[in-house]
């Protein structure tokens, strides 16, 4: 580490914590955080970079349009989990050195998915709004306890949520291009081909990276093999799922409900999708709490002191 580098801080959740803060300048002496509080990218992005040795990113894209123009930057410390918008082959390229621990937050999001299904079997959000609108009725649910669960991407949130559900006795499915005999013997979970998840899954959950062979995985058609009155939740990456697609199921009753947490563009824009009753959509908040952003802001400084050659990540 060499304390005089020049660090650049994109993310804006880092930049107002003040812990992260604190900690992040007791290491270097120069550091330009992003107190503007918006989403950077392209030319901007640039702007913001240029002239610094070392920057922590977050949901900003790094690509070879970027990183050709930044010659000084040397290492990126990643905030968050997902690689999906850092172009490895890029880094690798132009010699940029990449920190990044995966799994830091996945408590935090698989706690989120595990009260999202809670919340969508008992049609909390439906209630909630019923409520405010001056109705009162009871309206009938389900129970998570005992149902049968269907994790599409057993990676480390997909493992977190599968250890939860432990405790509801739930059949958990899942689903992943990787084999995990251990995990899957140790809690439970049973490997299953991707069509007989979603035909026997009463809640489908997803934990997949965003790339071209997942972008859009969940079209009319995959959407249409889903068990009918399943639930549906993707609290990964926006793009996973065809909006267009999930709202028609939704609107004719073929799933019960879903929730999205992330979206194809951010903020969303389809009024007619986010007033359903039977969806709940947050703000990309599944690593949003104290605990996950400490976990990922100190995983982001560490790997701005011990990264590694992008490639190796691949």
């Amino acid at each position: 580490m060499n304390k005089t580098d020049r660090v650049a801080v994109c993310s804006r959740s880092f930049s107002k914590n003040t812990v992260l803060r604190s900690e992040l300048l007791a290491k270097y002496e120069h550091v330009t955080f992003n107190d503007s509080g918006r989403q950077m990218e392209g030319d901007e992005l640039v702007a913001f970079l240029k002239g610094h040795d070392k920057a922590i990113t977050a949901l900003e894209k790094i690509n070879a349009a970027v990183i050709s123009r930044l010659p000084q930057l040397k290492v990126i410390g990643k905030y968050g989990v997902g690689l999906d918008m850092i172009d490895l082959q890029a880094l690798s390229q132009y010699g940029v050195q990449l920190g990044w621990t995966g799994g830091v937050n996945k408590r935090s999001v698989a706690e989120l998915v595990v009260s999202a299904a809670i919340a969508l079997l008992h049609r909390t959000a439906e209630s909630h709004a019923e409520v405010r609108a001056g109705e009162w009725r009871q309206l009938l649910g389900r129970q998570l306890t005992g149902r049968t669960v269907g994790i599409v991407g057993c990676g480390h949130i997909g493992k977190e949520v599968a250890i939860l559900l432990r405790a509801f006795s739930c059949r958990i499915l899942a689903n992943d291009i990787k084999d995990f005999p251990d995990f899957y013997q140790a809690n439970g979970v049973q490997p299953v081909s991707l069509e007989e998840l979603l035909a026997e899954s009463e809640v489908v959950t997803l934990h997949l990276p965003l790339d071209d062979s997942t972008r859009k995985m969940f079209d009319a058609e995959r959407i249409g093999k889903i068990r009918k009155g399943a639930c549906l939740l993707n609290l990964a990456r926006g793009g996973l799922i065809d909006e267009v697609a999930l709202k028609q199921s939704l609107k004719e009753g073929l799933l019960a409900g879903a929730a999205l947490d992330v979206f194809e563009e951010e903020p969303p824009h389809d009024a007619e999708l986010l007033n359903l009753p039977s969806l709940i959509a947050t703000g990309h908040i599944g690593g949003s709490t104290e605990e996950a952003v400490l976990a990922m802001g100190r995983a982001a400084i560490a790997g701005l002191d011990s990264p590694r050659p992008a490639v190796s990540y691949l």
